[in-house]
């Protein structure tokens, strides 16, 4: 992998994965079949040293991860403007991996660490929603192959 540039910035792995974690909504990059870059915001989890997300059972990032299952995922964490120093105090965290749906027990597992993490003050109503909605989504895992972060603080 590419070295970060702004080495000086860069967070010891550990931070960046607790900035992942702590992040509430992460831009996932993929590449379509024409080459076309595609990046989406979404809501995600951290399971098992995976990122675990939803989405419908047909569309772009579903087709772009059929064709290429190499991704990258970036968070933001805590933000600053620092308007006097024309800078940001900031921490954020890149993954690559790769895509891929997943069935059973892990699907399962993944939309209740969804339900925790979003929802936590309605995990009864949420496993009802899961029971009787969840056969309309898919679950994607990235396997993280690779993490960096950065900081200024």
């Amino acid at each position: 992998m590419r070295p970060i540039r702004r080495s000086e910035r860069q967070i010891a792995t550990e931070d960046a994965l607790s900035v992942l974690e702590g992040a509430e909504y992460g831009i996932l990059s993929t590449v379509g079949e024409d080459n076309q870059p595609y990046g989406i915001p979404l809501s995600f989890a951290v399971m098992d040293e995976a990122i675990y997300f939803h989405c419908a059972l047909e569309g772009h990032k579903l087709d772009n991860i059929t064709h290429n299952d190499k991704v990258s995922f970036c968070v933001v964490g805590k933000t600053k403007v620092l308007p006097n120093k024309f800078a940001t105090e900031y921490e954020s965290t890149v993954v690559f991996g790769t895509a891929s749906k997943v069935e059973g027990a892990e699907r399962h597992n993944a939309l209740l660490a969804l339900l925790e993490k979003y929802s936590a003050d309605f995990m009864e109503e949420g496993k009802k929603y899961i029971a009787a909605k969840g056969s309309k989504t898919d679950v994607i895992k990235i396997t993280i192959t690779h993490v960096t972060g950065k900081a200024r603080r």
